[in-house]
């Protein structure tokens, strides 16, 4: 408890997948504010290996719409 927002992303490929939901539903638990996005087909890295793929293009997109938010610009 405690924490500030968090912005939480994953690919369903990830190998940590599970324990990005499980620390999401966490937060959730507590009390917390959590935005969970588990990009379809996403690996490890995904926006970095392939950064024009849709679904990496989706991903920065949530990214920054989140921070904009986050910061009142949005």
């Amino acid at each position: 408890s405690g924490l500030p927002p968090a912005f939480l992303d994953v690919g369903s490929a990830e190998t940590f997948r599970d324990e990005v939901v499980a620390y999401a539903s966490r937060i959730w638990q507590a009390g917390g504010v959590a935005e969970l996005h588990v990009w379809p087909g996403g690996f490890h890295g995904f926006d970095g290996f392939a950064p024009q793929a849709a679904v990496s293009r989706a991903s920065r997109a949530a990214q920054t719409e989140w921070v904009r938010r986050a910061l009142g610009q949005g």
